[in-house]
């Protein structure tokens, strides 16, 4: 990594891992140098990765603000950790390696965080591409677009926090970065640790972002999401008892609790587990209650054989999702999509 002793300080530093986009990579740093917010640095981490990402980043290097870090691999978490350690402004920027910053995405975020010290975290909206059968936004009309959001809010996930959000430095070391025992929702995490801390969020009403979507087991991310989820509901109610946090966060985790078996059940049908797994599905037919999932349960009564590959094709259809919408056992939640 070169030495940043002779340049100006950074306003924001630009956290950027690398493990396994090395095709996309450049196209995230062009994205960063377009910006039309010029104060800021870009540390790039490759925690191990199976391709090239340091030839990938090297075109990139002769920009003294773009820094280079090559590192064992032990998960995202700790490869964020590692390099905002080495980082040096007082805000913080994610942009994963294969996503894209439009050029106002600085500017806009550091501004709001300037305009609002009790800012802890300033989130905006992003296009989502790439494996998705169509293009649509983060933030849906569905999600709460309010100008601040507080940890209720974002417990209950009526407030989606965007992966590629700023928040303050100073915040994420009281906190003590991102927690590298999780494995799945570690953003989440870090932003309901985040406001815990004190603060809320700040959001810039604006698409200021694209966020690639890439071929991926669906179903498998999702689970998995949903019991990262639980988890940071666990540590809410642990650290908040009595609290109203603490009420809505164990509201919330008895809800995905019921989703998760619902899941579960989904994955077994697909698997080849038909009646067992569609006995389970029955179980939980309170988050399926639309009149399409009504007419799949009457056809696969009489041909079981057709669930497998219409669930299948369901999961396909909603590829992607799991990651950007929020996981949830309401009306508005994804069990109910078909």
């Amino acid at each position: 990594m070169k030495s940043p002793s002779d340049q100006p300080a950074p306003q924001i530093s630009v956290i950027v891992p690398a493990y396994g986009v090395a095709r996309w990579l450049g196209a995230a740093l062009d994205s960063l140098i377009a910006q039309d917010f010029a104060g800021w640095e870009a540390i790039v981490i490759d925690d191990g990765a199976p391709d090239d990402a340091a030839g990938a980043v090297r075109p990139y290097l002769s920009d003294p603000r773009i820094h280079f870090l090559a590192t064992a691999n032990h998960g995202v978490s700790a490869a964020r950790n590692r390099a905002i350690a080495a980082s040096r402004a007082p805000l913080i920027a994610l942009l994963d390696g294969d996503d894209l910053f439009r050029p106002s995405y600085l500017g806009s975020m550091v501004a709001a965080m300037n305009d609002d010290p009790l800012a802890v975290i300033a989130a905006c909206n992003a296009r989502v591409f790439g494996a998705v059968a169509k293009e649509e936004l983060v933030i849906g009309d569905d999600q709460n677009r309010g100008a601040t959001a507080s940890l209720a809010d974002v417990l209950d996930r009526r407030f989606m926090i965007y992966i590629g959000a700023t928040f303050r430095r100073a915040a994420f070391d009281r906190v003590g970065g991102f927690d590298t025992l999780m494995t799945n929702s570690e953003d989440f995490d870090l932003w309901v640790r985040l406001l815990m801390d004190g603060g809320h969020v700040r959001y810039v009403d604006s698409v200021l972002a694209d966020y690639r979507v890439r071929p991926r087991s669906a179903s498998v991310s999702l689970l998995r999401n949903i019991r990262g989820n639980i988890r940071v509901y666990d540590k809410v109610i642990a650290a908040m008892p009595g609290s109203h946090e603490a009420t809505v966060a164990a509201a919330v985790r008895a809800a995905d609790l019921d989703r998760l078996e619902v899941e579960e059940a989904l994955a077994a049908v697909i698997a080849g587990d038909v009646r067992p797994g569609l006995a389970r599905l029955r179980a939980g037919r309170q988050y399926l209650n639309n009149p399409l999932w009504s007419f799949a349960f009457a056809l696969w009564n009489v041909f079981p054989w057709l669930a497998p590959p219409m669930l299948a094709w369901r999961q396909r259809r909603h590829q992607g999702s799991s990651r950007r919408r929020p996981v949830r056992g309401t009306a508005q939640g994804q069990v109910q999509r078909v």
